[in-house]
C-alpha cells in the first residue's frame, strides 16, 4: 500500500538521513512531500555531492519553505506522518511550543494535531536542559518519536550508506512501512 510521507529537512548537519529516506521511499514507490529549510540547503551543499535539482526530483512533491499554500499546510490533505531529518534543536523547540513561522513547522503542527505519526530524527549532542524539556513536551504526545539516528552495531554495518541506511528503515517502521533491507536484533546476529 502507497504511503504518503511529509519529508522535511531542517539545518542540523546530518543531511544524508533526508536523502537516503527520499531515496528508499521512491525506490519503494511512496508518495512523498518534500521541504526543505533555507540553513538545510547549506548543510546540503557543505555534506552532499548533490544537486539541489537532483535533491528535489528525488521527491515525489516539493514546496518552498515559506509557501503556506501547499495542501500539506491543512490538516484537511491527509499524509501518513512526517519524518523530519535531520531534525534541528530549533526546530525542535519551534515545534515544542507552537510556533509555525514556515512551512516544515506548519507542518509537523499539522501532524501533532491531527494525530499523525512525527518522526524527529534529531541531531545535537551533547543535550542541554532546555533541549531535553523541548524534546519532552514532545515524547508525552502519543503520535510524536524521538527518534536519534544512533547506529545500531548489531547490524554489523559494512559502511556509511549502511549504516545510515539502517537508521532510516527504523525510522520508516513507524509509518508502517517495512524495508527489507533492515537488520532486526535477533539476540545474536547470524550472518
Amino acid at each position: 500500500m502507497t504511503k504518503k510521507i511529509i519529508v522535511g529537512v531542517s539545518g542540523a548537519s546530518g543531511a544524508i538521513y533526508a536523502l537516503r529516506a527520499l531515496i528508499k521511499l521512491k525506490n519503494m514507490q511512496h508518495e512523498t512531500h518534500l521541504i526543505v529549510s533555507s540553513s538545510a540547503w547549506q548543510v546540503i551543499k557543505n555534506e552532499l555531492e548533490i544537486s539541489k535539482e537532483d535533491l528535489i526530483k528525488l521527491a515525489s512533491y516539493s514546496y518552498d519553505e515559506y509557501d503556506f499554500t501547499a495542501p500539506i499546510a491543512s490538516g484537511s490533505f491527509q499524509t501518513d506522518g512526517m519524518l523530519i531529518a535531520p531534525c534541528s534543536m530549533k526546530t525542535v523547540a519551534s515545534i515544542a511550543n507552537g510556533l509555525s513561522n514556515n512551512l516544515l513547522l506548519r507542518a509537523a503542527d499539522v501532524c501533532i494535531k491531527e494525530k499523525r505519526t512525527l518522526v524527529l530524527m534529531i541531531r545535537e549532542t551533547p543535550l542541554s536542559y532546555i533541549h531535553i524539556d523541548n524534546l519532552r513536551k514532545l515524547a508525552i504526545l502519543p503520535n510524536v518519536v524521538i527518534f536519534p539516528p544512533l547506529p545500531a552495531w548489531y547490524a554489523k554495518p559494512k559502511d556509511l550508506i549502511d549504516l545510515v541506511d539502517q537508521s532510516v528503515a527504523r525510522a520508516l517502521r513507524y509509518f508502517g512501512i517495512e524495508d527489507k533491507s533492515l537488520r532486526i536484533w535477533k539476540g545474536g546476529m547470524e550472518d
